[in-house]
């Protein structure tokens, strides 16, 4: 007489085999590549952090890599992709750092030559007074 080993499933935690029920049902029960709700990746992510990311992975056929970025995301509800994302970030400036010492040389094709050298005062627009160093040499 020969043994004939047999494929059983490894025997699961309830929590594992409960997610696992509800994964199939869905998985029969699906629309045509939809994807995994948000409450059933929740939930394996939370099972992957108390039972491990392989195995929970492994046992609710799911992909590890997915499984794992719901996990690194924090809470479980989705990838970093997935998240809410801000509609609107505002950028607020910075002061800028004094300037405690500066200089601005220019000359002219005539070789007329303006320099400027400023120590712990602000920047004044150096447009308005590169403009007036050009028109004079007109």
């Amino acid at each position: 007489m020969k043994l004939i080993p047999s494929r059983q499933t490894p025997l699961l935690p309830p929590q594992i085999e409960s997610v696992r029920q509800r994964l199939e049902r869905w998985r029969r029960n699906r629309k045509q590549r939809s994807p995994i709700p948000v409450e059933l990746w929740a939930s394996a992510a939370d099972l992957a952090r108390r039972y491990g990311l392989a195995k929970t992975a492994r046992a609710l056929r799911l992909d590890y890599y997915s499984l794992k970025e719901r996990i690194e995301a924090g809470n479980g509800r989705g990838s970093p992709e997935m998240t809410a994302r801000p509609a609107f970030v505002e950028l607020v400036p910075q002061p800028a750092a004094a300037v405690s010492e500066w200089t601005m040389e220019l000359e002219d094709p005539s070789g007329a030559r303006m320099r400027v050298h400023l120590k712990g005062a602000a920047v004044p627009d150096l447009t308005d007074l590169s403009e007036s160093f050009w028109r004079m040499g007109r």
